[in-house]
């Protein structure tokens, strides 16, 4: 599995540097570097790469410009490369991989990378299974419908209170209130109708927790339970809104809205 990569940075030598950082690692492939923004928005439209390592200060538009101005297609994995620490928790509002300093610490950017290719692997392994799922609907639907079934499995093996340890207290959250579940670096932002909560999880273990009947990816980075979804509100590019009881909206990006619309009525 090749990983295509963009380098973004207004600074020849820190694209340099970082270029020969990455070579150790035979899978990532720089396809392209970018020197300002613009640059870089046209070119992850074009490329559609998987990653792409984003300098945060840089003329004109910044790195969080360039993740706002990707965001009406289905955007990369962004891990953001800066010299200033307090970029930090945007980075992650920003739902980065990781915030790399510079100059780049070779052992942070190996963890980096190792983070990179599990995402990458969550969300090929679940294309994959809706692809399959999709063929044995047309040729074999009773196989489809045990695959469904064995997929999903009972549910009582799945949480039904999870234990949240946040500003330093323990938190026990009914599962069925949670409305949705947004990753922000190695953190999950746990919502519910009248509260939010940070658990120090990464995404593809509470998935493992969750009934899957119930809470269903929708994007890259978002978890819904499917029973809090009051509405379906179509978006431009194939892509649509969940409304939820609290109001929140959600958004669906295109790889995800077919599995959703198995569920959602």
């Amino acid at each position: 599995m090749t990983i295509r990569t963009i380098i973004v940075d207004d600074e020849k030598l820190a694209i340099q540097g970082l270029q020969v950082r990455l070579e150790p690692f035979e899978d990532v492939e720089v396809i392209e570097t970018c020197a300002n923004g613009r640059e870089a928005i046209r070119k992850i439209k074009t490329e559609k790469p998987d990653l792409v390592f984003l300098d945060i200060q840089m003329p004109g538009f910044d790195g969080f410009s360039v993740v706002k101005g990707v965001m009406e297609i289905e955007p990369p994995l962004f891990v953001f490369v800066t010299a200033f620490q307090e970029h930090a928790i945007r980075a992650f509002e920003a739902n980065a991989v990781n915030y790399l300093m510079k100059p780049v610490d070779p052992d942070k950017l190996a963890d980096t990378i190792e983070r990179v290719r599990q995402r990458l692997a969550e969300k090929r392994s679940a294309e994959e299974a809706e692809k399959l799922l999709n063929v044995l609907n047309e040729v074999a639907p009773d196989a489809a419908e045990e695959f469904a079934d064995t997929e999903s499995e009972s549910s009582d093996r799945f949480e039904k209170l999870i234990n949240v340890k946040d500003r330093g207290q323990i938190f026990r959250v009914e599962v069925g209130s949670i409305e949705h579940i947004e990753a922000a670096g190695d953190y999950m932002c746990i919502y519910t109708g009248d509260n939010s909560l940070i658990l120090r999880e990464t995404m593809k273990d509470l998935e493992r927790r969750l009934d899957p009947r119930k809470f269903q990816r929708v994007h890259r980075s978002t978890i819904v339970n499917l029973d809090q979804v009051r509405q379906v509100r179509p978006h431009t590019n194939g892509e649509c809104f969940l409304v939820l009881d609290s109001g929140a909206e959600v958004k669906v990006s295109r790889s995800y809205r077919d599995v959703v619309a198995r569920f959602v009525h």
